[in-house]
């Protein structure tokens, strides 16, 4: 007994959920920042508020992955997990923009990262799920594949998410303008509009695709050869050991991740008061007009990249069968590294289109091929867990970001944050250096087909 392909549908519908989150996650990552600053925040204080949003992933994701392994109900095995992610998810993309409804209560910008916290905690919730279920439903040679069409979708809908207030207000004249400490009308209306997104395209992989039972998974894993390991007493406290335990190929991409996560926070944190203050020559301080356009192009500027990610992910198969997984990635992360260091040479915010183009081949690469290269060295029964456990490498270099890239770009930089975007560039190619070492289980076997 195999697991049975499938075909171009059916993992497009299986993982279409994720054009639903990553709208979310870019709007977030785009505009979260900026409404932190309208609500209060010192540019050297943003990285404080994003803290959060990591630190609930650090706690989070290895427990969704723990009990989603163990879950099975009408809904199936990890579609439940991804349903209430997303639900929560929707509450806080409707809230946080509009925190300063509960200034009765608290400050607004307290509340705002509040609502941050809560809707990457259920991005997180929502996201690994669907990780594990590409490598529970499909066999190892479409697993490059399944992995691609995620991150071609991720790119739709964070191109949808990042270009959504620019497109509001250029294309439907909803203002961006407000008054001093409050959220401009596009912003609001972004985030409820990706809130409704999210839980439509969630519920659209809720009702096309079935999961195989538990049995049917045992079956899968013994035909693999995969040896039966004395059974562990049933416990939360077993993540320990599993992640003692974890496969050397996951040891190695950890520092890979680590790198390349830590450039890519900077990079959300800070472009928006970077490329103001660097390209556009806006006072850190100006958060009027001038500054919310540039806000908005900003958007442009990450749906650019993301729309580039889309593209090159319907190449990855090929290229990854062509080149090894391995190489494929390498390339990528120093496509983003360029690309991110680039930013400080460009002379107008049209030219920084051409830096977007790198970090969008560095995006597909980072979301497609260390899940492929991972899910060849994982037992099937703790596919969840460890799935979370790998998160922990995605998490930590954001947390050390968070608590020290405020203060230097404040004490080192001299205040300007354009140097956390080179330093970003530096990680990525530092990261590209470590794809080298590290064992890809059945790389060789897939280039072979």
């Amino acid at each position: 007994m195999e697991k049975r392909k499938l075909g171009f549908w059916d993992i497009w519908n299986m993982s279409f959920g994720f054009l639903g989150i990553q709208m979310g996650f870019a709007l977030q990552n785009a505009n979260a920042s900026r409404i932190l600053q309208i609500f209060g925040a010192d540019v050297h204080e943003l990285s404080w508020f994003w803290v959060v949003a990591p630190l609930t992933g650090l706690i989070v994701q290895p427990i969704i992955g723990y009990y989603s392994d163990r879950t099975w109900t009408k809904l199936g095995r990890r579609r439940p997990y991804f349903l209430t992610g997303a639900l929560l998810a929707s509450m806080g993309l409707i809230l946080m923009p509009n925190a300063d409804m509960f200034t009765a209560f608290m400050p607004a910008l307290w509340v705002g990262a509040g609502m941050l916290m809560i809707m990457d905690a259920s991005f997180n919730v929502a996201m690994e799920p669907f990780r594990a279920l590409v490598a529970d439903l499909l066999p190892s040679d479409q697993r490059t594949l399944g992995f691609s069409i995620q991150t071609v979708l991720i790119g739709i809908g964070a191109v949808i998410g990042s270009w959504l207030p620019y497109a509001l207000t250029n294309w439907f004249g909803v203002s961006n303008n407000a008054a001093e400490g409050e959220v401009p009308y596009n912003l609001l209306l972004s985030f409820i509009i990706g809130a409704a997104v999210l839980v439509i395209s969630i519920l659209v992989t809720v009702f096309t695709t079935k999961e195989y039972s538990p049995d049917e998974l045992a079956q899968f894993a013994a035909n693999e050869g995969e040896e039966d390991e004395v059974e562990e007493e049933s416990s939360l406290l077993n993540i320990f050991s599993d992640f003692k335990k974890m496969p050397l190929t996951m040891k190695q991409l950890s520092s890979v991740q680590f790198f390349s996560w830590f450039g890519l926070f900077g990079m959300w944190v800070f472009a928006t008061p970077a490329i103001a203050h660097h390209v556009y020559g806006l006072s850190l301080d100006d958060h009027g007009a001038a500054y919310q356009n540039a806000g908005d192009w900003v958007g442009i500027l990450f749906g650019a990249y993301n729309a580039v990610s889309a593209v090159y992910a319907f190449f990855l198969p090929a290229i990854a069968k062509k080149l090894g997984r391995k190489m494929t990635y390498s390339v990528g992360l120093i496509a983003g590294g360029l690309g991110l260091v680039s930013i400080y040479f460009m002379p107008n915010e049209n030219w920084l289109f051409l830096s977007m183009f790198g970090i969008g081949i560095a995006w597909a690469s980072i979301l497609a091929m260390p899940y492929a290269i991972l899910a060849g060295s994982i037992p099937a029964k703790k596919m969840g867990v460890y799935m979370g456990i790998f998160n922990f490498f995605i998490v930590i270099p954001q947390i050390i970001n968070a608590v020290i890239g405020g203060p230097i770009v404040k004490y080192v930089y001299g205040g300007n944050p354009v140097f956390a975007l080179v330093i970003s560039g530096v990680s990525l190619l530092i990261a590209a250096m470590l794809v080298v070492r590290v064992k890809d289980v059945d790389d060789a076997v897939l280039i072979d087909k």
